[in-house]
């Protein structure tokens, strides 16, 4: 990440404060890096989950990239929606000791309705590996076969029908309110602690939709319950479900997909970014992590930091007007 390449903008919580895509403080000559200790990796969830696993089957590969002598060791901090994670990597060593598993759109999205302990501008975005499209699902019997269908039902009734979401702040959440105000219409939302509740609910037939990502549908008709996706929160159709419209095809502005990737604590030297950068785009190409991939690999999706914090900036306006949506903690 050449300092040329910097690219600052407001960040999303306070015009004063800054997210920063390349690394601000002169290079620092680091000769022993990365070869004389392990490099930790913190990861906001518990182990077993999705950004863990992924974390997992990225290290190993990442530190062959580096060097023969690397080594990168996964720690889970869960808690707080990442929050724990985020704090430790912000208040970390800015010696490439440390870098996190960041995800979004929770990371720049709390600190808009919320007071948060961490700072988003105090860390700087490495590389975004993964971006795994929001999609609406339903039941295979359910009558609703498109979002048309289901905003006419809303506006004939508002608030008549149940949308399930994984928490408040989180990509399935944030889709849903974007298509409430796209569409004009009162949606019933629940959150669930992760999408094995929210499918389950669904199963149940205790919920009308869920919003889920691409990545965790397994086969629509070979789910325990066969289900069925509406549409797509996404630019463009995932090449997963490539028969699938958009929300934007079928007339409704939404866009949200769930993102993950590395970030360093902002302050570390550039030319260790560099490396890192370097590294995890390797990794993404690398035959060996794409067996690994498993149920992540349609979403693979790689942006350099100067690219990802671009990208988030162009969310900016809409982001605030989501968080001014949101009730007040």
């Amino acid at each position: 990440m050449p300092q040329g390449d910097c690219m600052r903008f407001p960040h999303l919580a306070s015009a004063a404060s800054l997210f920063c895509a390349a690394l601000a403080l002169p290079s620092i000559a680091l000769a022993e890096w990365p070869d004389d200790r392990p490099i930790q990796v913190l990861v906001g969830f518990a182990a077993g989950g999705a950004t863990d696993t992924m974390a997992r089957a990225m290290a190993p590969v990442i530190a062959r990239h580096l060097g023969p002598r690397a080594n990168l060791i996964v720690v889970n901090k869960p808690g707080a929606a990442s929050e724990i994670s985020n704090l430790s990597l912000m208040n970390a060593r800015k010696d490439g000791y440390t870098i996190g598993v960041v995800n979004l759109p929770a990371m720049a999205f709390s600190p808009l309705y919320r007071k948060t302990s961490f700072d988003p501008a105090a860390l700087t975005l490495v590389a975004r590996v993964m971006s795994d499209p929001t999609i609406l699902v339903a039941k295979q019997d359910s009558p609703y076969a498109t979002l048309k269908d289901v905003v006419s039902a809303l506006k004939a009734h508002p608030s008549s029908l149940s949308f399930g979401h994984n928490g408040v702040g989180t990509n399935g959440h944030l889709a849903l309110m974007q298509l409430a105000s796209s569409a004009g219409v009162k949606m019933n939302e629940i959150p669930f602690n992760g999408t094995t509740q929210s499918k389950t609910a669904l199963f149940g037939g205790h919920i009308d939709f869920a919003a889920i990502t691409v990545s965790e549908l397994r086969e629509a008709g070979k789910e325990a319950v066969p289900l069925k996706v509406l549409a797509q929160m996404a630019d463009q159709r995932s090449p997963a479900l490539p028969k699938i419209p958009t929300a934007n095809e079928q007339g409704f502005n939404d866009v949200m997909p769930a993102e993950r990737g590395f970030a360093v604590p902002r302050g570390t030297p550039p030319d260790i970014g560099e490396r890192l950068q370097a590294a995890i785009a390797a990794t993404m190409q690398d035959p060996e992590y794409l067996k690994r991939a498993g149920e992540d690999a349609p979403a693979l999706a790689y942006l350099p930091g100067a690219a990802w914090t671009q990208a988030i900036a162009g969310r900016a306006e809409m982001m605030r007007k989501l968080a001014a949506a949101m009730p007040k903690e």
